[in-house]
């Protein structure tokens, strides 16, 4: 059955745990609660990528596309939604380390940042960079829940909440690069 009904009253205990029933309002909830509709948005992203335009990545000697970053990361966000729940899951370095390549590789390929830009251009690119500010909130909740001592965090894991952001800019800019959609800056008009 999909519904309990013993969070009518504003409670939740997280997946798998025996311990007492918390506010649904307080921040472990929070936290998962966020981390989740990042990993549903990637979702969407990575559909827009696989039934349209989904630019490949050139990473040494082999590609990727979008699509299967975007998979890639829906994954180890489970990982990270794993461990903020409290079961013995962490991101490791070598996935750190794999976010970092994938934005350095992209960083070469594309001109210099000089200027803040609009977010738009292609679809790919605008649902990419609404992924980035979700991944930013995600993880000032996932810090938020280790300042108030829910859950330790390990230090990859808060690494690589770190780099998504990025990675996300990194993709949203290639994406519209690729596209050849020429960067728009504001105005401030």
């Amino acid at each position: 059955m999909l519904y309990t009904g013993k969070g009518d009253g504003g409670t939740t205990k997280t997946f798998g745990c025996d311990q007492q029933r918390i506010s649904k309002s307080s921040e472990l909830p929070e936290a998962l609660g966020t981390l989740d509709e990042l990993n549903s948005f990637i979702g969407l992203s990575k559909v827009k990528a696989g039934l349209g335009y989904n630019p490949k990545v050139p990473l040494g000697s082999r590609t990727r596309t979008i699509s299967n970053i975007l998979a890639d990361i829906q994954e180890t966000l489970f990982i990270v939604q794993a461990e903020v729940a409290g079961a013995p899951k962490k991101v490791g370095k070598p996935k750190v380390a794999q976010t970092e390549l994938i934005v350095n590789t992209i960083e070469k390929l594309m001109p210099p940042i000089t200027t803040f830009t609009v977010p738009g251009g292609t679809e790919l690119s605008a649902t990419l960079d609404v992924a980035r500010t979700l991944s930013r909130r995600a993880e000032r909740r996932v810090v938020a829940v280790e300042e108030l001592g829910l859950r330790k965090i390990s230090p990859h894991t808060k690494a690589y909440l770190n780099r998504l952001s990025s990675l996300l800019f990194a993709l949203a800019r290639f994406a519209n690069e690729d596209a050849g959609i020429a960067r728009e800056t504001p105005k401030y008009k």
